[in-house]
């Protein structure tokens, strides 16, 4: 697989600073309030959703429309929580001017680093820190989560009023093609091991 390239891979020391506009692969899981089983329910290993479950499935898919510098890859939207991975690629995520030190490119050095990266999906922060910046002003992934959320509130409250997200989503930031294909596989086989799920209730 060439879905990297080794063009997202980040030294682990910078993670604490990680600023969520700058280009990456992000593992995003989005609950209800309460874990409540609001987009539908499970059958036969395959997910049946209700009205207000297709909304949060046509809105995801509307996220690039909104937000062009946002790539989607799999994403499934779950009896009370949605799975889905983001990416998001820019042509200049402002890394290079930051690490621009007289003649020394440092951007292909920061993006070749080889990292240690999270053993298990579950290695995951709560999302949408940029630092003291007003997330809804750049383009950043709590921007347009942000947007999401909202969307899908305001429509399904046409339907059903006491609709709530969690106020937060959690991020795991990807950084390996065996991480990548680990949490897609994770993501598209989430309907079959329901039962197994840890927001399963």
């Amino acid at each position: 697989m060439e879905r990297f390239l080794d063009k997202y891979r980040i030294p682990s020391a910078r993670l604490h600073h990680w600023d969520y506009g700058w280009n990456g692969i992000y593992f995003i899981t989005i609950c209800t309030a309460g874990h409540e089983h609001c987009f539908g329910q499970i059958s036969g290993g395959r997910m049946q959703l209700s009205p207000t479950g297709h909304l949060a499935h046509q809105f995801w898919l509307e996220i690039t429309v909104h937000f062009p510098f946002i790539e989607l890859d799999a994403f499934v939207v779950m009896p009370n929580h949605v799975h889905g991975i983001l990416i998001i690629d820019k042509n200049d995520d402002g890394r290079y001017k930051q690490y621009k030190r007289g003649n020394t490119d440092c951007r292909d050095a920061i993006y070749r680093v080889s990292t240690p990266f999270a053993t298990t999906i579950t290695a995951t922060t709560t999302g949408g820190i940029t630092g003291a910046h007003n997330p809804m002003l750049h383009e950043n992934l709590s921007r347009s989560i942000r947007w999401y959320k909202g969307r899908v509130t305001f429509e399904s409250h046409r339907i059903n009023h006491a609709f709530e997200w969690q106020s937060r989503f959690y991020d795991h930031i990807i950084r390996s093609d065996e991480s990548f294909n680990r949490i897609r596989e994770y993501i598209e086989s989430n309907p079959g091991n329901w039962d197994n799920d840890q927001f399963y209730n």
